[in-house]
């Protein structure tokens, strides 16, 4: 058998025996013989003119005498590979890819010529394709994006690539690829074996430069000298992060606003920048507490991050002119790596100028009620309304009565001071209210105020007494005794917030026996001012009373409280308060005697005389009870 001779090694097949003819008449008879196959090899990517020598197959029962004959079958056989069926020789047709196929399965076999009998049996053996080194590495997945933060520190991990080889990598240094970058340094680097991408700068600033374009080479044969390569492109990305706070444009913001301006209006604008992007550019804004706390708010507009101010409260350019505060502008969303940058916020100054504006005039008052009296004289002042100009001008203001109906001509209004006065009598009882609609003018604007006019009724009625009191002194009544409490009643209306008041009259002053107390809630009290009352002395008291009201013109008038005076017991309940009384049996007043005598009239005739001791013990019973008439 014969090896290629670029084979550095022995082992496609040897023949260990020999075929010697038999000595009988069916021929041949084996004595000893052996096939050993191992593979050959052909080299991948021939260019050469002839067909590639591939090996040759050899059997020892060849004896140069063209006698043998050699066959080839199975992958590739006539069409790939070719044998000379003298020699042995095995010849390769065309250019093999070692990556299309990397070897062929053949079967040969060894035949007498003449009797086309096999000489050995058929054996098997392999044809390999020996690579070169005719593939680059390629990036099957590139081109790569990835995305890095600013700020990372040197050796940060960035992404991974991967080239393959279609060359055999168990043959040589075909397939043995290096990582190399050819653009993108300083700034990144990667591992020669691994395809790992990492930082090698520090502190990459997105807001200096956000896009690296890489371009990265795999090369084989190791990287040596004459090795193929292949590229692919990293886009790499620096992400954003908090390392850059919100800065004011300019340090001092002028805005005008109209005093007219309405509660919760925006008034103004102002834009603190921040280079970062998404929440990192998010602004917050702050007023600092001072001149303008209470009349502005600032809030932040999400869309482009303005500090947009609101008003508060309403502006008057009479009274303040102009605000001035402080705004602050900081991030809401802090990375505490970069917090030893220094202070995440900005101050500005803010100015707000109030801008006059013609207002109407304004009235002391959201509105008026006045009081007259009916039958008042046409002409009497009943009161005044009374409305400023409040712009800078100051300008004069005049007055009228907005004219709705005839009710309207009962009044009348001076036009430069604003007071009021009737223009004929005024009658309660056919109308109690007027309501008329005062307007004020200055050159240019107007207002309107309601004026509610009440017609009071004449005090045409004097106060009295609210009923006829009965009232009683105990014989044993101490000094200082309320020993009944009194008020009056008015037919005047309306009965509510009458006030009335109680005094004793001018003769009654030196009265020794009783005086009137006036309590001030329109009720006034009988007060003793000596003790010892006697019926047998005096039976009977009568003490006048003068009640007046607070009505226009104020009425009075006198009334007599008659006093009885009573024997009472000791707890100061009423027992009599007749002076016979004294002659009758104990413990029976007046009411009890009158008992008694209908108990006579009824039982008269009717039953015993012992009835009569029943009907007397039960008119005691009842002299407890019953009221002295």
């Amino acid at each position: 058998f014969f090896f290629p001779p670029h084979r550095l090694f022995r082992s496609i097949c040897q023949l260990l025996g020999t075929v010697k003819p038999s000595n009988g008449p069916a021929g041949f008879q084996r004595v000893k013989r052996g096939w050993v196959w191992n593979q050959f090899f052909v080299l991948e990517e021939y260019m050469g003119s002839d067909p590639q020598y591939v090996g040759k197959l050899h059997t020892d029962l060849d004896q140069g005498d063209s006698a043998v004959k050699y066959t080839l079958s199975g992958e590739g056989a006539g069409s790939i590979f070719t044998i000379d069926q003298t020699t042995g020789d095995i010849h390769a047709l065309r250019s093999l890819d070692r990556e299309e196929k990397p070897y062929y399965t053949l079967r040969a076999q060894a035949v007498d010529l003449n009797s086309n009998r096999p000489l050995e049996p058929e054996s098997e053996f392999v044809i390999k394709v020996q690579d070169i080194n005719d593939n680059e590495p390629k990036f099957l997945e590139g081109p790569y994006r990835a995305t890095v933060p600013e700020m990372s520190p040197v050796g940060t991990y960035v992404t991974q690539v991967t080239a393959t080889d279609a060359d055999d990598p168990t043959y040589g240094n075909s397939a043995r690829v290096v990582y190399s970058i050819l653009h993108g340094q300083p700034y990144f680097s990667v591992d020669p074996k691994t395809g790992v991408i990492k930082t090698a700068l520090p502190n990459m600033d997105r807001e200096v430069k956000e896009q690296y374009q890489v371009l990265i080479q795999a090369k084989d044969m190791g990287g040596q000298l004459g090795g193929l390569a292949g590229t692919t492109v990293v886009n790499i990305t620096l992400s954003d992060v908090n390392d850059n706070p919100p800065r004011f444009s300019k340090s001092f913001f002028h805005l005008r606003v109209p005093e007219s301006s309405a509660v919760g209006s925006a008034v103004g604008r102002i834009k603190a920048h921040d280079l970062d992007v998404g929440r990192n550019a998010e602004v917050e804004y702050t007023i600092v507490p001072g001149d303008g706390g209470a009349m502005f708010d600032i809030t932040t507009n999400d869309h482009n991050q303005d500090g947009v101010i609101i008003l508060k409260r309403p502006l008057d350019y009479e009274s303040k002119k102009a605000y001035t505060f402080k705004v602050d502008a900081s991030n809401a969303h802090l990375d505490p790596r970069f917090q030893t940058f220094g202070a995440f916020k900005d101050t500005a100054t803010v100015k707000i100028n109030v801008l006059d504006v013609d207002e109407p005039p304004v009235f002391n008052k959201p509105a008026y009620v006045m009081d007259v009296y009916e039958d008042t004289p046409a002409g009497t002042i009943i009161g005044a309304v009374t409305a400023q100009d409040l712009d800078a001008s100051s300008s004069p203001v005049r007055y009228s009565i907005d004219w709705r109906s005839d009710l309207d001509s009962y009044f009348d209004i001076d036009p430069a001071e604003g007071t009021i006065s009737t223009n004929e009598m005024l009658d309660r009882e056919t109308l109690p209210w007027h309501n008329i609609s005062i307007v004020a003018t200055n050159p240019v604007l107007t207002s309107r105020v309601a004026v509610s006019v009440h017609v009071l009724d004449i005090n045409e009625f004097p106060p009295e007494l609210a009923s006829p009191y009965e009232s009683f002194v105990c014989e044993n009544a101490k000094v200082g005794q309320v020993i009944q409490l009194f008020s009056a009643k008015d037919q005047d209306v309306p009965n509510s917030g009458q006030q009335f008041s109680f005094k004793a009259t001018k003769d009654e002053v030196r009265n020794k026996n009783f005086t009137i107390r006036d309590f001030g809630n329109n009720t006034a009290g009988i007060v003793t001012k000596r003790g010892g009352f006697r019926r047998r002395s005096q039976e009977i008291y009568h003490l006048p009373v003068v009640i007046e009201d607070n009505g226009y013109p104020p009425k009075s008038s006198t009334g007599t409280l008659t006093i009885r005076v009573c024997g009472c017991a000791a707890d100061g309940s009423l027992l009599t308060c007749s002076a016979e009384a004294i002659f009758l049996p104990v413990g029976l007043s007046t009411g009890a005697l009158i008992a008694i005598l209908l108990c006579i009239v009824i039982l008269l005739g009717q039953y015993a005389v012992g009835q009569l001791s029943k009907c007397f013990t039960s008119a005691r019973a009842m002299s407890k009870t019953m009221t002295v008439i």
